[in-house]
């Protein structure tokens, strides 16, 4: 049965990837207030301005999103990092792509990632040698690479990236010196703006 968040467009579903520990944070990210709003809604803004097919929150039932009215995918065992989330969410998913964004890179805008859904199959933004995985574009075929990977002892999504552009299930999308500045992360109290 479709998610009810279904909208405009059945080309990609679009995951809010939310349950990470927030340890160096020292608090749940989700919760944090910029610009007046908690994170989660200023990314499930990002994401619906982009009119998915079907759109989610990989995270705890019990997050502060509880109430979004989204709905909410557990990893399938806990503590396996943004991987874990990926293969649960590939279990629900029906749209060919899964457009993921990550709950503490807020910087990232619908036209940055209109850009990734303009260009065919999976994309995954690339700076230098380096991949950005959690504000990228994935195929749906690529959940069995995503299992074979959370079997090993090394999760690094570094080496799925590259085992996914290997295998031809996506592409690099070389960053320009402007896409670069929207993947400043928030993981420590240092990383947020001051307060007004």
């Amino acid at each position: 049965m479709p998610n009810p968040a279904v909208t405009a467009n059945p080309n990609f579903a679009a995951l809010l990837l939310a349950g990470g520990r927030s340890t160096r944070m020292g608090t749940d990210k989700a919760a944090l207030h910029l610009d007046d709003a908690p994170l989660w809604q200023r990314q499930l803004a990002t994401l619906r301005a982009l009119a998915p097919a079907e759109l989610y929150i990989s995270g705890r039932r019990d997050g502060p999103f509880a109430a979004a009215g989204v709905e909410i995918i557990e990893d399938l065992v806990s503590d396996l990092g943004p991987l874990g989330g990926f293969a649960a969410a590939f279990a629900r998913i029906e749209a060919p792509r899964v457009l993921v964004l990550a709950i503490d890179l807020p910087l990232i805008t619908p036209l940055f990632l209109r850009t990734l859904l303009a260009e065919p199959g999976g994309v995954i933004p690339q700076r230098g040698d380096f991949f950005e995985p959690l504000a990228a574009l994935y195929p749906r075929t690529a959940a069995p690479l995503a299992h074979t990977a959370l079997q090993r002892a090394d999760r690094s999504m570094q080496r799925f990236c590259r085992e996914l552009i290997a295998a031809g299930f996506a592409q690099p999308h070389p960053l320009t010196a402007a896409e670069t500045l929207l993947f400043r992360n928030l993981n420590e109290p240092a990383d947020l703006p001051p307060a007004p």
